[in-house]
């Protein structure tokens, strides 16, 4: 597998794929990065093809004919398909939003949260941004229990312990950006159902990184945004909801593309009708999350960076980096440097802590031209399709 991390390996394209598989790592399509970048989990570098289908987009917004044909409407539901696939959903159950973060908020406002009173279980591995909305919404009565690590992971037992058939929520990320632990997402929404409670998962470090099938996992709500694992960009992510969920859901907002039917009774050659106007929302996801105007140059990114995602196959992702991602949990050690991620993990992110990490290495890092994720007291390495194992090298030596 080392050998295969350093060489490269051949992923095969399917027929209807868009741009072809190309050999990993993936020099080609992200050779125009300067350095060497392991911060992929932070924000991911765009690739040529990616660039390429945003400038057709921004062509055709110059309303010249050019290129013929084009049609972001066909593109936005053929991202929508393509991302259904990635975790095996309907579109149905399928929404475009603004960030994970805004999807989260959703959830919670769908379960009718904080007017419903009750417990909300979540952990401390969670998106550290998330704890914000849980301390405003433990100020507006609810109960919010946040279940503590132990030995870098959350104990099943542990989350066992805290929830209770008061609990509304449980909220979890697929795979912490903490240190990359990852939930078994079918044991905690079968411990979730159980209580009557259920469960919201950020996927921002799963989907596009690691296999994350939400049949399988019989979660209840997934939101994501586009600019780490799925290769895109800011201001475009999704939003799940099971669909047999759906009709027990509150609307959080109204917004236009919720819009199902309308009829107009006021403008001239209208049919008269009492009410001026009359609105039907649609039944499904996009019913109940969508809003407003979204990101067409993401949806336009997207539409290369799916097709790019499943010609190589997440699997054959996942199998190309773990090696990569060994090497560092073997090398860094011996800078003082503490693992924080479990050796079972198998997602992107391998994390390390050390007191002063940041005043120690940052320098060092920086006049080496090589980009971490770096705290105070923790340095964080993602790895993506283009690194390689002498990626890792060149980070010991910065560090030493």
């Amino acid at each position: 597998m080392a050998a295969q991390a350093r060489a490269g390996t051949q992923a095969a394209a399917p027929d209807n794929a868009g741009p072809a598989a190309a050999a990993l790592p993936a020099r080609e399509e992200f050779g125009d990065i300067a350095g060497t970048y392991l911060n992929s989990g932070s924000v991911h570098p765009v690739a040529r093809g990616a660039r390429r289908a945003v400038e057709d987009y921004l062509q055709s917004r110059t309303m010249s004919g050019e290129p013929a044909g084009y049609s972001i409407g066909a593109k936005r539901r053929s991202v929508m398909e393509a991302f259904a696939r990635l975790i095996n959903a309907e579109t149905g159950e399928l929404a475009y939003i603004q960030s994970t973060s805004a999807g989260e908020q959703m959830a919670v406002r769908a379960l009718g949260i904080p007017e419903s009173g009750g417990r909300i279980v979540t952990d401390a591995l969670h998106f550290f941004g998330s704890f914000h909305l849980y301390q405003e919404l433990e100020q507006a009565g609810m109960e919010v229990v946040i279940v503590r690590p132990r030995e870098n992971r959350i104990m099943m037992e542990d989350l066992e312990a805290a929830v209770n058939a008061d609990t509304k929520l449980v909220a979890i990320s697929a795979v912490s950006t903490i240190n990359g632990f990852q939930h078994d997402l079918k044991a905690v929404a079968d411990l979730a159902h159980a209580h009557g409670a259920h469960v919201f998962v950020d996927a921002i470090h799963a989907v596009g990184a690691v296999p994350l099938d939400v049949r399988a996992t019989g979660i209840d709500f997934l939101s994501t945004s586009s600019y780490k694992w799925l290769m895109g960009d800011m201001g475009l992510g999704f939003m799940f909801a099971r669909a047999d969920l759906i009709p027990q859901l509150q609307r959080p907002r109204a917004g236009y593309y919720q819009i199902g039917a309308f009829q107009s009774h006021v403008y001239p050659y209208d049919e008269p009708g009492e009410r001026a106007f009359e609105i039907e929302a649609r039944d499904d996801a996009q019913g109940l999350f969508a809003m407003g105007t979204y990101s067409n140059t993401g949806v336009a990114h997207l539409d290369w960076s799916l097709n790019y995602i499943h010609a190589l196959g997440v699997e054959t992702i996942q199998a190309y980096r773990q090696p990569i991602i060994e090497h560092a949990r073997r090398e860094l050690p011996r800078f003082g440097l503490e693992p924080m991620t479990p050796e079972d993990s198998t997602s992107a992110l391998i994390s390390f802590a050390r007191r002063d990490a940041r005043s120690v290495f940052a320098e060092r890092l920086e006049a080496a031209g090589v980009e971490v994720s770096l705290w105070p007291n923790r340095l964080r390495v993602s790895v993506s399709v283009f690194n390689t194992i002498e990626d890792i090298d060149r980070l010991v030596e910065a560090l030493a």
